[in-house]
């Protein structure tokens, strides 16, 4: 960006029209008269090459004063610079890594494969945000602690695998509780859990306990039940058919996740299939985005030294042709 500091200096170009005339007036007084006896004499006169250029002398002079003028109002340029400051939201997403999650009617891949997909492209999404990982099946443990260096984070998720069948279950208010703890200390104005499950609980503490302890810090529950509404499959490998989907024990408890929701003020959301997944990590991506504050600025540097600079050089070359190749003869 370019601007003239000292704007009003350039009033003081009104000065050339005043100058020009000026000149006119004493060149018309000042023109020489002489006398010639013979006319034949005064028609064999050339007139001098330099003739037509007669007048450059008050051109040089009139643009010198104009870059003058120009020097004396500081012309400056700018660059604009952004100064950006943020309130991000400190999330914990608590991801269900029971067996169950192998489950392929998220077709081409399993719920777990999906579900980290999805939550990769929230992640990517978010902007000065503090996220975290825990993963659950029996047991729940923490992934990723709050963190905004998104690159360990997302290679953390992209290692997150099936529990062992040792550890199979599902114990959502142990991985509500885990969320919890990890955003006892925050200081964030808002604090979010994203739970996603396709099963009931059967392990650990009571989710509503859970719940509870996430109202009491003021946190905000988000809870995603990954629903078939043909029911659950599991693939088996068979002696003659090979890898074939049959009929797999397990559901959601719907009524549950939604009573998490309402407790925490947070909402419920099903998903039943890779688009609906996408679909509500997207709304919830709208529901809770972080406060971003822009101050625009411009940074200017002084640029009067080149017109100040071609001022003083015309003004001279003005001078030394005033007394070399136009100079007056008295």
């Amino acid at each position: 960006m370019f601007r003239f500091h000292d704007i009003w200096f350039l009033l003081g170009l009104s000065l050339l029209p005043l100058l020009i005339w000026i000149y006119r007036r004493l060149e018309a007084r000042g023109r020489p008269r002489l006398k010639f006896s013979d006319l034949g004499l005064l028609r064999s006169l050339r007139p001098s090459p330099s003739l037509p250029l007669r007048h450059s002398l008050i051109g040089l002079r009139a643009l010198a004063l104009l870059l003058l003028v120009a020097a004396l109002a500081r012309p400056q340029s700018g660059t604009r610079e952004e100064e950006v400051s943020s309130e991000g939201i400190d999330i914990m997403i608590a991801l269900d890594v029971s067996t169950s999650m192998q489950q392929q009617d998220f077709e081409p891949e399993n719920r777990l494969n999906v579900a980290k997909l999805v939550t990769r492209q929230f992640i990517l999404g978010r902007k000065s945000d503090r996220i975290g990982l825990v993963v659950f099946s029996a047991l729940a443990f923490t992934q990723c602690p709050l963190t905004v260096d998104y690159t360990i984070l997302l290679d953390l998720a992209d290692k997150v695998s099936f529990t062992r069948p040792e550890h199979d279950g599902t114990a959502i208010g142990n991985a509500l509780a885990t969320a919890v703890n990890r955003l006892r200390e925050s200081q964030a104005k808002s604090k979010v859990i994203i739970l996603v499950t396709d099963g009931e609980n059967n392990r650990g503490i009571d989710p509503l306990q859970g719940a509870e302890l996430a109202k009491a810090m003021g946190i905000k529950v988000y809870t995603v039940g990954v629903v078939n509404p043909g029911g659950m499959m599991q693939a088996v490998d068979d002696f003659f058919f090979g890898r074939i989907l049959v009929p797999a024990a397990g559901r959601v408890d719907e009524s549950q996740l939604q009573e998490i929701a309402k407790t925490t003020a947070g909402r419920y959301f099903r998903a039943t299939d890779r688009k609906g997944l996408e679909k509500t990590f997207s709304e919830i991506d709208q529901l809770e985005k972080s406060q971003v504050d822009v101050t625009q600025y411009y940074r200017y540097s002084e640029n009067f030294s080149p017109w100040l600079l071609a001022a003083m050089g015309l003004l001279l070359v003005e001078m030394v042709l005033a007394h070399t190749r136009f100079r007056r003869i008295p």
